[in-house]
């Protein structure tokens, strides 16, 4: 039975109703526990509650810019692309679209 791996660098698109939003995702499958951390508008967040069930991922991070908001993930992956919605309590939910970058050989650190 093939595992879907979520690990690696990914670029994110959330669409917004005040525009779409770029952000960075790193995800790390340690011993099979997910962890990870978010990067765009110039903060660094780590994700929180990752859990991968099938080809469905979900995670929570919370924001401070452009607005101070607790966002949950939950998408759909699909080998390198990714698909879904982002919600931040009662606000409509904001759709959700990823490509994981190439991994490379080493990090050259």
């Amino acid at each position: 039975m093939h595992r879907t791996t979520v690990a690696g660098t990914w670029d994110l698109a959330v669409s917004t109703p005040i525009g779409t939003l770029q952000a960075v995702v790193e995800l790390h499958d340690t011993a099979g526990e997910l962890t990870g951390t978010a990067r765009g508008a110039g903060e660094e967040v780590p994700l929180t509650d990752v859990v991968l069930d099938g080809d469905r991922l979900t995670w929570r991070q919370a924001v401070n810019r452009p607005l101070r908001l607790n966002l949950a993930f939950a998408v759909t992956v699909d080998g390198d692309t990714l698909a879904g919605t982002s919600k931040a309590g009662r606000l409509p939910a904001s759709k959700v679209t990823g490509t994981r970058r190439p991994a490379t050989a080493a990090d050259g650190s």
